[in-house]
């Protein structure tokens, strides 16, 4: 049974907007379903006996002192947006809006702003 189906690959297509044809979805389809089966046969192994770590090899990260300073003036932090409203950075949106049917966006097409 696999473990993805086209219409959630076109959903992540979507999110991450990407144009896929339907041969790309088959593709994605399978690659994606292979990894996920590789990520379950991991979940299987017993690592009760392992200690959680947070990089494979040893880090070394030196933390320097969290000094307060000035803060940016708002005109000047938003100086070089493209875009902004009022003391905001204004983005496109890129999730759907609440109430929208699941594929009102679709790949290749601009997303609404706001």
């Amino acid at each position: 049974m696999s473990r993805i189906r086209p219409e959630e690959v076109r959903e992540i297509a979507v999110l991450a907007r990407l144009a896929l044809d339907d041969e790309e979805i088959a593709r994605m389809t399978q690659d994606l379903d292979a990894i996920l089966g590789y990520v379950a046969a991991l979940g299987e192994l017993d690592t009760t006996a392992t200690l959680p770590m947070t990089h494979a090899v040893p880090f070394d990260c030196p933390l320097r002192e969290d000094v307060v300073t000035v803060a940016l003036p708002v005109d000047a932090a938003l100086a070089n947006a493209p875009q902004r409203e009022a003391s905001f950075f204004r983005v496109p949106r890129i999730v759907p809006s609440a109430g929208a049917p699941s594929g009102a966006m679709t790949a290749g097409t601009p997303p609404e702003e706001g």
